[in-house]
């Protein structure tokens, strides 16, 4: 069955205090759906269109599963502390295999 990938890019981080708390409450929910956190910031080479802005990518042993850690009462607790705090570009995509 294939994976599933949460990511994220970060265009623009207005309010770091609620980056900070979504982060806290995040983190937790990942690990309650069943995700692993590959990348979290770190060194970005971009291209094209591409942001070098901050990136997230989160595995999950399948597309399901990472859909249900999004709509989970978990995240959605992480999403009101985060708010209007980033700009940012997330999506959930199937693996290859």
């Amino acid at each position: 069955m294939p994976k599933g990938y949460w990511v994220s890019v970060y265009r623009s981080v207005s309010d770091p205090d609620k980056l900070a708390a979504y982060n806290a409450l995040a983190g937790a929910a990942v690990r309650l759906g069943g995700g692993r956190t590959v990348v979290r910031g770190g060194r970005v080479a971009a291209y094209d269109a591409g942001i070098a802005e901050r990136t997230v990518l989160v595995e999950f042993d399948s597309f399901e599963q990472a859909v249900a850690a999004r709509e989970s009462e978990a995240y959605q607790e992480a999403l009101a502390a985060l708010s209007d705090g980033v700009e940012r570009d997330f999506r959930i995509v199937e693996g290859i295999d």
